[in-house]
């Protein structure tokens, strides 16, 4: 009996780039990650290396195609799913001008406030046609393009195209400069209102003030979009004739991978950031509450993106900084920062002696958009331990998301019966149940939840290809385990998250004293 075939996948995240070859099965046959440096640049910006990005997609692609042993013939494709929000100006070969402009960088907020002083319908107008409309924040990729040709004319001359991340290692891999519905999603500037008829509009992209042909040509999501250049294909092992798929982002394939699009099914992300994940049949925004749609790569259907703000970067970020810092005190750095969490976890009883985290270490988002927002603990006091303040962190982010949840449950029209989990905070079981408690729902722990991205990836370019129905999606949707809430915890939760909410509220003030600009 032959070998499944295999679709090679890239999940290219914020902090670290993820290669897996992934078989027809579902199986994960070779994987494996690189880190991904961001340079954050004074006051406002945060750039990464795009050469150097490429640069490690190649050496991935290499390794697990070395480590799986298997003939190049049996890998039929390669896709690619990203952050998002980020843009690489690239000149006519796909090379980048200038490092990517990273989804936190907020330098274009004055680009995209100005398009509102020229245009009072600009917003009406957005909405209406795209669903969701140019940050005030800056955090969206039309307000990047929009620095770029205003802060560094020269680099926007020569740009050729702006490509989002999975659309630029596409163009690496293909030659090919392109986009889609999915992925041009944050440049704004494309009629959503018929899926089946998505395409760039020219009343958004007069009042953007954006230059037409700098913009890449959209392709169907998913679809072939050539091969792979010969020179590529040689030096990383695939055959010249692998196809390359036109790509998604991120939380899109979470919110295939944890299954929303079926009826009562919701999903949770917990990577960098956090998100509560649907599908919807119909394009809506609910500006209140920060949350759009997005076209989503089951055809037919919308996702909704209710971005929460930073998820598993807040216990990263104290354990790196704080637990295993290295600094004039000492040196306390460790190879496996995550290892004991959940034993140390275990340690503190639920609601952490009533201390409380606060997750907006970049500001809040969905529900309440607030960008001077920023993290702490609050509640500390002598009896207070390491065990409360890690605990806190992982109850913190999840009182966000609940906060969040019902917001989501109504712009989807539907009330989720059961949870999936997936991203790096799904490897912790303490914080897995910890979710459940605080939520008051099922959780499904996902199967190898660092592997949803490449898995749906790889799943749908199947689809795409022929190979797969969405029947076949159970074999690529694995569940570890089940957690069920613990009614003895929701009183100590339902406390809190009430405080919760009024740190939020109270905080406000001062916040926007210490952090308006």
């Amino acid at each position: 009996m032959s070998n499944p075939r295999l679709i090679l996948s890239i999940d290219l995240g914020t902090s670290g780039l993820k290669a897996a070859l992934v078989s027809e099965d579902g199986e994960i046959v070779a994987s494996t990650y690189r880190p991904v440096e961001t340079v954050l640049v004074p006051p406002d910006g945060a750039e990464q290396d795009a050469e150097a990005i490429w640069n490690a997609t190649k050496s991935a692609m290499k390794q697990v195609i070395q480590e799986a042993g298997r003939p190049a013939a049996e890998i039929i494709g390669v896709g690619v799913a990203s952050q998002f929000s980020s843009v690489v100006p690239v000149d006519g070969s796909g090379k980048p001008v200038m490092n990517l402009i990273l989804w936190m960088d907020r330098r274009g907020a004055p680009c995209s406030r100005d398009i509102y002083s020229r245009h009072p319908q600009a917003i009406a107008t957005w909405i209406e046609i795209h669903g969701a409309m140019p940050l005030p924040s800056g955090n969206d990729s039309l307000s990047h393009m929009l620095w770029v040709k205003k802060a560094r004319p020269g680099v926007y001359e020569r740009t050729i195209k702006f490509l989002e991340p999975m659309d630029y290692l596409t163009a690496r891999l293909s030659g090919e400069l392109t986009a889609n519905a999915c992925t041009a999603l944050m440049m704004v500037l494309t009629d959503n209102r018929q899926l089946e008829a998505v395409q760039y509009d020219e009343t958004l992209i007069e009042m953007s003030g954006i230059d037409r042909d700098k913009l890449p040509d959209l392709v169907p999501v998913l679809s072939s979009v050539g091969t792979v250049r010969p020179k590529v294909a040689a030096e990383v092992g695939l055959s010249p004739g692998t196809k390359v798929l036109s790509g998604l982002n991120d939380t899109q394939a979470v919110a295939v991978g944890t299954g929303t699009f079926k009826e009562g099914h919701g999903g949770i992300n917990i990577g960098t950031t956090s998100q509560v994940l649907a599908h919807l049949a119909n394009k809506a925004s609910d500006l209140e509450h920060a949350i759009v749609s997005s076209p989503s790569p089951i055809k037919g259907s919308y996702v909704a993106i209710a971005e929460n703000g930073i998820g598993a970067k807040a216990l990263d970020h104290f354990l790196t900084n704080v637990t295993f810092a290295s600094d004039a005190l000492a040196d306390h750095t460790t190879e496996d920062m995550f290892g004991r969490v959940d034993d140390l976890v275990r340690e503190a009883p639920a609601g952490s002696g009533s201390v409380l985290f606060l997750p907006w270490l970049t500001g809040s988002n969905a529900p309440s958009s607030n960008q001077n927002a920023r993290g702490g603990f609050l509640n500390l006091s002598l009896s207070t331990t390491r065990a409360h303040m890690v605990r806190s962190i992982l109850e913190g982010v999840a009182y966000n998301l609940r906060w969040l949840l019902p917001y989501v449950e109504q712009f989807s029209g539907k009330e989720f019966e059961q949870i999936c989990l997936a991203g790096g905070g799904a490897l912790s079981d303490e914080w897995s149940q910890i979710l459940a408690d605080v939520m008051g729902r099922p959780l499904l722990q996902l199967e190898e939840p660092r592997h949803c991205i490449t898995r749906t990836t790889a799943f749908l370019g199947f689809e795409r290809l022929g190979l797969l129905e969405m029947a076949d999606f159970p074999k690529f949707n694995r569940v570890r385990r089940p957690y069920e809430p613990r009614p003895e915890q929701s009183a100590v939760y339902d406390r809190l998250f009430e405080q919760f909410l009024a740190a939020f509220d109270r905080n406000r003030p001062i916040f926007d004293s210490l952090n308006a600009q």
